[in-house]
Order: structure tokens, then sequence, then C-alpha cells
């Protein structure tokens, strides 16, 4: 359970570093093939937008890749459940305010590795 768990960890951060890296850096190029209803004209003014948001996932991804360097699993456990908290509430508010698919691609996966973590945490509470 625990290996399940970390494993859904990283596949959440790597996710979420993917994001960072196309809105940062690809947003005029990803980011036009993975927001298809977004106005074409739109991507160049808002690169820098793109970009802070692109940030806010990168914080996301090292805070989940820090959970995982933690040695204390009590510790771990916490800082994976803020973390995966704060992704989940992200994806469920995107979903809600700007597409659907959101809560599929973020806030699911992000559901299910707090659940884990969850079911993990009577062999480290």
């Amino acid at each position: 359970m625990e290996i399940l768990s970390k494993l859904l960890i990283a596949l959440v951060a790597l996710e979420h570093f993917y994001i960072l890296y196309m809105e940062m850096f690809a947003w005029e190029t990803l980011g036009k093939k993975t927001f298809k209803t977004f106005p074409a004209d739109l991507f160049k003014p808002t690169k820098s937008m793109a970009a802070n948001q692109g940030l806010y996932n990168g914080f996301l991804a090292a805070g989940l890749i820090w959970s995982l360097l933690i040695s204390d699993p009590l510790w771990s456990g916490n800082v994976a459940l803020f973390f995966l908290t704060c992704v989940s509430i992200a994806g469920i508010y995107g979903a809600v305010t700007a597409s659907r698919r959101i809560f599929v691609v973020q806030a699911l996966p992000a559901i299910i590795a707090l659940v884990f973590v969850l079911l993990n945490y009577t062999t480290f509470a």
C-alpha cells in the first residue's frame, strides 16, 4: 500500500511538472495543442499569466516530491496529504470555473492518491 501511494504521489507530481513546463516554457506551442478551445490569438498576450500559473503548479509538484523525501512516515504523510488536498481543490475549482476536463486530468488523480495515502495512514499514524 505504501509503495502504491508513493507511486501515485510521484505521478501527480510529474503531471504538475509537465504543466509547469507547458505553461512556463511552451505556452504558445503545447498550450495551443492542449487548450484547443482557447482563442489562438490570446496565447501570446497571456504568456506571462500562464507562466505564473505554471510556477504555482511547480510549487505543488515540489511539495509532493518533498513528501517523498521525508524519512519520518507520519511527517511524510502529512505533507503529502496537504499538497494532494491543494491539487484536488485547485482541480475542482478549475473544473467548476474553466473546464470539466480539469477534474478528470488534475483533481481525480490527486483524489485517488489522497485516498491511498489515507488508507496507508493507519500504518504510520
